[in-house]
């Protein structure tokens, strides 16, 4: 974004994500989402997911449709999926970054996104290190374009933590008894916060939000979860856990933050750690990994990880969005 540009901060991002009918537009956030819908946006995702080694889920419920894949900020995982997610349903799919954006020119977003207005794309798919990007965007596109947000700053993943509790989901069933704990930089993370928001709509039993104190979120940013800075007490009887990598890019010269070897040996997730949560426990992560600072290496690869399943839900959910928002767009014709 260029630093001159102002970006209009949005009090209430979700009454812009439904239209007049209740259906949804645009996804910019898991907070405000209500829980029928949510789980209408699992249920879908389940019917785009098939058995290791099948062909992949195809539909033709895009044909004719553009989606734009608009990546201000690295990453394999969200965009390849999203890429792959469109491409599966029969879009047309265009991936843009900053390296091939006139954005890195001087550009305003908004010349950006009405250039791409003017090429006829229907969705465009927005991750930026800037908060309030994508909502900015969808209060100044026309009626029939819709916005997804795919990483915002540390504010928000939804597509994200609607893959992480689809995943849990499809391990331990209803959210209501279980103790989920998340583990790591909650401070600076988009992923704890749309996972938090997820988790606590579907009315899990207990969150845990886990970290050294100089990394622990405003409390007034996840009502109801448990911040606590001990991780043998946080994975006491877990029935979830889930580790975050340490978010450099985010944090800058912020005092206080534990070295390497000091971060494993008392926020790690180990063999050893994992002995303080139920025998059955789920290991996740969102990746991208780094093996022994935030998780061990086997652990990540072990019997109880579910770390390739967020990966494969990843591409089913972000279908079931594009799939959402699109015949959206239909009714809206």
């Amino acid at each position: 974004m260029n630093s001159a540009e102002p970006i209009e901060r949005l009090t209430d991002e979700a009454s812009l994500q439904l239209d007049e009918r209740g259906h949804l537009c645009h996804l910019l956030t898991l907070k405000g989402l209500e829980r029928p819908l949510m789980t209408e946006i699992l249920d879908d995702a389940e019917n785009y997911l098939t058995a290791p080694g099948d062909l992949p889920a195809r539909s033709r419920s895009m044909v004719g449709r553009t989606v734009a894949n608009l990546f201000f900020e690295p990453s394999t995982r969200t965009r390849a999926s999203f890429d792959l997610a469109g491409k599966r349903l029969g879009a047309d799919v265009l991936n843009l970054d900053v390296n091939t954006s006139s954005r890195k020119k001087g550009e305003s977003i908004l010349d950006t996104i009405y250039t791409l207005e003017a090429m006829q794309v229907d969705v465009m798919v927005v991750r930026d290190a800037s908060a309030g990007v994508p909502a900015y965007i969808a209060r100044h596109v026309q009626p029939h374009v819709s916005i997804l947000n795919a990483g915002e700053s540390d504010v928000s993943h939804p597509t994200q933590g609607l893959l992480d509790v689809l995943t849990i989901r499809q391990h331990k069933g209803i959210f209501e008894n279980l103790a989920v704990a998340i583990v790591g930089d909650i401070r600076h993370s988009r992923v704890a916060m749309s996972a938090a928001q997820a988790l606590t709509t579907l009315g899990v039993g207990e969150l845990r939000l886990i970290s050294p104190p100089v990394m622990a979120p405003d409390p007034d940013a996840v009502p109801g979860a448990r911040i606590m800075d001990n991780l043998g007490d946080g994975l006491e009887d877990a029935d979830v856990v889930m580790a975050l990598r340490i978010q450099r890019e985010r944090i800058g010269n912020l005092d206080g933050i534990p070295g390497i070897d000091e971060y494993f040996a008392n926020f790690g997730i180990s063999h050893e750690s994992m002995k303080r949560a139920k025998p059955d426990a789920i290991v996740m992560h969102p990746g991208p990994m780094n093996r022994g600072i935030e998780i061990e290496g086997s652990l990540a690869d072990g019997p109880n990880s579910v770390i390739t399943q967020q990966v494969t839900n990843g591409v089913a959910v972000r279908m079931a969005v594009l799939d959402r928002v699109s015949k959206t767009m239909a009714t809206r014709n």
